[in-house]
């Protein structure tokens, strides 16, 4: 899942970021009303956490316009405001839930997950293919009725496979969906976590293999044994 996170405190930030991304999710950040609009317009967000005090402008201002564009991105608010008439008008205004800082970094995970679910409520919550089944509710990988333990960014690669298994997926485009736009890179990286996964599921006996597709990317397949 990937979260963009619009917030002036880069110490929260950071810590948001850090706690965030240990639980798999991927997180772009902002420190401007400026630069979470830019972020925002280029779409592709599960969550956005909104912070309201913005060193060029209201944070309500990103609200305001994601619902001009009738996107259902959902919104949580992060704010130090916390009388009950600035929690009423946000949600009013389309806010899908509402912090008041300071809180607990797992309790906003929690938010960040329901929020996502009653978004998704009419979508199929498990991905499936073959004997691999990935529960997006609580990001479980399940083989054969068995719970296969992967790491958050082994888990978010798997759920990418099983969402186009049986389609090449080209491995720029599973790079900027495993990583947030500032994060820096190794040529390697995605080889690595494909081998864990690959040996992972292998290793539970699933009947999936992920092949690579020369030049282009990978693609998860079945296989017969």
């Amino acid at each position: 899942m990937r979260v963009l996170a619009i917030e002036d405190s880069q110490m929260f930030l950071d810590l948001v970021r850090s706690h965030l991304t240990k639980r798999g999710f991927i997180v772009d950040a902002a420190g401007t009303l400026a630069e979470g609009l830019m972020l925002m317009s280029a779409g592709g967000h599960d969550v956005i956490l909104l912070d309201l005090n913005l060193p060029d402008g209201d944070g309500s201002e990103v609200l305001d316009q994601l619902r001009r564009m009738r996107s259902a991105t959902p919104v949580i608010v992060l704010s130090a405001r916390g009388e009950i008439l600035d929690r009423v008008d946000l949600l009013d205004a389309g806010a899908d839930d509402y912090l008041v800082k300071p809180f607990d970094l797992d309790e906003l995970v929690s938010r960040i997950r329901a929020v996502i679910r009653r978004g998704t409520s009419r979508k199929v919550e498990q991905l499936a293919f073959a004997d691999v089944v990935f529960d997006q509710g609580n990001r479980q990988a399940i083989v054969n009725g068995r719970p296969l333990a992967l790491r958050p960014r082994e888990g978010a690669l798997l759920e990418i496979l099983l969402r186009r298994a049986g389609e090449p997926i080209h491995r720029e485009l599973l790079l900027s969906s495993l990583y947030s736009l500032d994060e820096e890179i190794g040529s390697n990286t995605l080889d690595v976590h494909v081998h864990h996964l690959r040996r992972k599921l292998a290793e539970a006996g699933a009947r999936v293999t992920i092949a690579t597709v020369r030049g282009h990317g990978y693609v998860l397949q079945g296989r017969d044994n």
